[in-house]
């Protein structure tokens, strides 16, 4: 998952003011996106996987997280094209990882 070093990732409308508080929403629901992901996972429910992917993807750049956005867009297609759930570990640890270090504000 992400390590100490990872720098946190902010959101680009952080410091809008009419949208700060949709951004520390969409922050505190990362955690059960993740957790959903990570079930999906071990279910070995490829189709899961790639709804979620789907749904975080739209998501995120609404919320200022274009990185993660990216990195769903990417696990999206992987899970399109995947024959298996293993296939997608790699996608699924840098989502995990970018979600894990999504901030609402800066410090």
């Amino acid at each position: 998952m992400s390590s100490p070093s990872e720098p946190p990732i902010f959101s680009s409308l952080a410091s809008d003011p009419e949208m700060l508080e949709l951004v520390q929403e969409f922050v505190q629901a990362l955690p059960d996106r993740v957790n959903a992901i990570v079930e999906a996972l071990s279910s070995n429910n490829l189709q899961e996987i790639q709804r979620l992917a789907h749904q975080l993807k739209g998501a995120s750049g609404g919320y200022g997280f274009d990185i993660i956005g990216q990195a769903a867009a990417d696990l999206n297609a992987a899970a399109r094209t995947a024959s298996t759930v293993g296939e997608l570990t790699p996608q699924i640890q840098e989502l995990i990882s970018l979600c894990q270090r999504a901030r609402d504000t800066a410090p």
